[in-house]
């Protein structure tokens, strides 16, 4: 089986800013499995940046494995040779597209899946000032549920601003690790006030712990914190909801057993994504069927998407073509 690994950058619209960092284009790794037959199948992967991943590390550990790859090897197999990550998703991805198309039987059927129904993702604003703010607030005129990236200084009165723009809008949060509990604590009240629903990733992964006791006025959602199926145990009783991204599991093999696993521990589900095209967000829209938060907002962020794309109608998200993934 051949397997080709190609680099790409897509262009943001804006500027896409989080507490962590800002960037102006997205590169991705896409990954091309060939059967002896002539079928392929295809995946795309962002990686975990803020685990150092890069898309020359992604691509050099898929180098490396290429040939112990055959058209014999299994998803388990997969997951015995690769950690989780951007190289295993892509990989994973890839192997479940070049599996439908040779059987032509749709990967949500495989999954076990009854079927796909379209779903409603959000819309992020990336963490700005109040006057592009306010901008992105109004341009998101229609989207039913938003999603604000906040820092440790600039919260509440970004909130705000989006509330007055947006008043009929859902509103979730995401500190991607950027404030403490003692933080926390002060903003719960004005952010539950506002009418935010959701609080993602407030505090830093290595401390969890200091959410032991809290009581919250509103859902917490583990993002950075949750990876794979081991991470679970140490969010049970700190946060209320996982956010799913196949990039930091590995794919949809392991994305399928986390969320059935996180269901078994009474956690909510949300899917996400590292941005990418639709290509990448494919194989999350199986996750997304039963989620009760969808951040499959990628293609939205960029200029431009590739050939076959999902549809998006002010956030909701028609189901992918064949011709796409799966």
């Amino acid at each position: 089986m051949d397997t080709a690994v190609a680099l790409e950058r897509w262009a943001m619209k804006d500027v896409f800013a989080t507490s962590r960092d800002a960037i102006e284009e997205i590169p991705v790794i896409v990954v091309t499995l060939t059967d002896a037959a002539g079928h392929r199948g295809r995946a795309e992967a962002a990686g975990v940046d803020y685990d150092g991943e890069t898309p020359q590390s992604m691509t050099s550990q898929i180098t490396a494995l290429a040939g112990r790859l055959s058209e014999r090897t299994t998803r388990i197999e997969l997951s015995e040779l690769l950690p989780p990550g951007g190289a295993r998703n892509a990989l994973d991805c890839a192997f479940w597209d070049l599996e439908a198309k040779r059987s032509q039987v749709r990967a949500w059927r495989s999954a076990g899946l009854d079927g796909l129904e379209p779903v409603t993702t959000c819309l992020t604003i990336g963490l700005g000032g109040e006057a592009e703010t306010r901008r992105k607030a109004r341009a998101a005129a229609g989207y039913e549920l938003l999603k604000l990236k906040l820092d440790a200084e600039r919260h509440i009165d970004l909130v705000r601003i989006v509330r007055e723009e947006q008043p009929r809008a859902r509103l979730l949060v995401d500190a991607n690790q950027a404030w403490s509990r003692s933080l926390l604590e002060r903003l719960l009240p004005e952010l539950a006030a506002l009418g935010v629903e959701l609080v993602e990733q407030p505090v830093p992964r290595e401390q969890d712990a200091t959410l032991d006791g809290l009581v919250s006025s509103l859902p917490l959602a583990a993002d950075e914190s949750c990876t794979d199926r081991s991470s679970l145990p140490r969010l049970v009783g700190r946060y209320q909801y996982v956010n799913i991204k196949l990039d930091k599991c590995g794919g949809l093999t392991e994305a399928l057993a986390l969320a059935e696993q996180a269901r078994r521990l009474r956690l909510g589900l949300m899917v996400g994504n590292m941005c990418g095209t639709s290509l990448a967000m494919a194989p999350a829209f199986l996750i997304a069927q039963s989620c009760r938060y969808v951040d499959l907002d990628g293609p939205l962020l960029q200029r431009e998407d590739r050939a076959h794309a999902i549809v998006y109608r002010h956030g909701l998200m028609s189901v992918p073509q064949a011709e796409l993934w799966g």
